[in-house]
């Protein structure tokens, strides 16, 4: 997941369902009762991360775990992926509940004594590598979910494709792996999904909480590489150069005018940023070449092309301006179509939401510049990605460290919820939709 802030906002009024589910009391009991397994596998998986496509420890503890419930496992999908499917004992619709798997090249700092000290290679770099966005949590929920749903298989009206995804963060230049690589192997097939189902548990929204947004929830995001070539001279004689480094100034400060005057702010908010920029190696000489690399996210399809085609407008106009010559690669290395939650699902579903936490305890919150590639799964069956807290009581959303941080922290009291949410949603639907 990529750093976001979230400003939560007050409970939506939608339709309301009645939900038959006849197992909630008794779910909801064993989802307490298996907190302490919980919090194993979670400080487990923190203290022995590992990145996008090299998630081999993982993904072999989660898929043994799986066989030992009983249910039909495949592995290997999309590099490391784990698919386990739990067959009901009655007729009913396919759902697929997803966790994501990776961690992040990121030292870290907490205090805890179950603190990562795993350290790798990353693009050639030395690294830490830390669960900083909550992958660990989500698997570990997720694992309890396959726990309480295959001891009532008799019960069950249908069938649950538990998926736990490599790469959710990206993968090296060069290779293949994540949702989208998932769903190209047939994930999603074979039983077809009839509906998806996810969650991101968030260091800055308060335990207890669940958030979510009908519609576009996280924005579709495509990284850039923008490539300024002008002429290389010595630093003390600039005219008989082109400066490259002077160029990509402007071709920064000329990028901000797209949000600011091109995109229709009223309808949907959209962000062009450059997060890095190399150019040159000594003080006195001007460099041949600049190389940028940012990220552009939009909540529509038609927003996204307007950005693909003004930036690239920017970038070659601006350097032709200046003697010199550009070059914008967009995408660059991903793509991330935006997470949509489904309209009739999220309305459907939200009186669940409401029951397993409380009516004063579902947010409906705004959309998130932030992107999830769970917006694959979402493309193939309608999905409903939810947002659980996990702020200790009492911490303030604007100081706590967030997704991404050295110092990011989850109170692992969140857990139960996310444990209900997630089989309750499952039972619910299964209620509403049986054959």
């Amino acid at each position: 997941m990529k750093k976001l802030l979230l400003t939560l906002c007050c409970v939506a009024t939608l339709p309301a369902f009645a939900q038959t589910n006849p197992f909630k009391d008794m779910v909801n009991k064993k989802a307490d009762s298996l907190q302490s397994q919980v919090v194993a596998w979670r400080r487990d998986f923190h203290e022995h991360p590992e990145l996008g496509n090299r998630e081999v420890r993982t993904s072999g503890i989660v898929a043994d775990y799986l066989r030992s419930l009983g249910l039909e496992v495949k592995t290997g999908i999309a590099t490391t992926g784990v698919v386990g499917v739990l067959k009901g004992g009655k007729p009913g619709p396919v759902i697929a509940l997803r966790s994501d798997m990776d961690a992040l090249p990121v030292t870290e700092r907490t205090p805890v004594p179950f603190a990562s000290k795993v350290i790798t290679r990353y693009k050639g770099e030395q690294v830490g590598v830390m669960h900083a966005c909550g992958h660990d949590s989500h698997m570990a929920m997720l694992m309890a979910v396959a726990k309480i749903l295959s001891s009532m298989k008799s019960e069950l009206h249908g069938t649950v494709k538990f998926i736990f995804q490599p790469a959710e963060e990206g993968v090296p230049t060069g290779e293949v792996g994540g949702a989208e690589e998932m769903v190209k192997e047939g994930v999603m097939e074979n039983p077809k999904v009839d509906v998806v189902f996810g969650m991101h548990i968030f260091s800055f929204m308060p335990v207890g909480t669940i958030t979510y947004h009908s519609g576009g929830a996280m924005a579709g995001v495509n990284d850039m590489k923008i490539v300024v070539t002008g002429k290389s001279s010595h630093g003390s004689q600039p005219w008989s150069g082109v400066d490259p480094i002077v160029v990509s100034a402007q071709i920064i400060n000329n990028l901000q005018t797209i949000v600011s005057r091109n995109v229709n702010l009223a309808q949907n908010p959209a962000v062009v940023t450059i997060g890095a920029i190399k150019g040159g190696n000594r003080s006195n000489i001007i460099p041949e070449k600049v190389e940028m690399l940012g990220t552009l996210r939009t909540f529509s399809a038609k927003d996204e092309q307007l950005l693909i085609t003004r930036v690239k407008q920017i970038v070659t106009k601006t350097a032709e301006a200046e003697g010199a010559t550009a070059e914008a690669t967009i995408p660059y290395e991903s793509h991330y179509p935006v997470t949509y939650n489904n309209p009739q699902l999220t309305a459907q579903m939200l009186p669940t939401l409401q029951a397993v936490a409380g009516a004063d305890n579902v947010i409906a919150g705004p959309a998130l510049t932030g992107s999830e590639d769970f917006s694959f799964f979402a493309n193939k069956a309608p999905g409903l990605f939810i947002f659980l807290g996990g702020m200790p009581k009492g911490g303030d959303a604007a100081t706590v460290p967030v997704n991404h941080s050295p110092d990011f922290f989850i109170d692992e009291s969140a857990f139960p919820l996310g444990v209900k949410a997630m089989c309750n949603l499952t039972l619910d639907y299964m209620a509403m939709n049986s054959k």
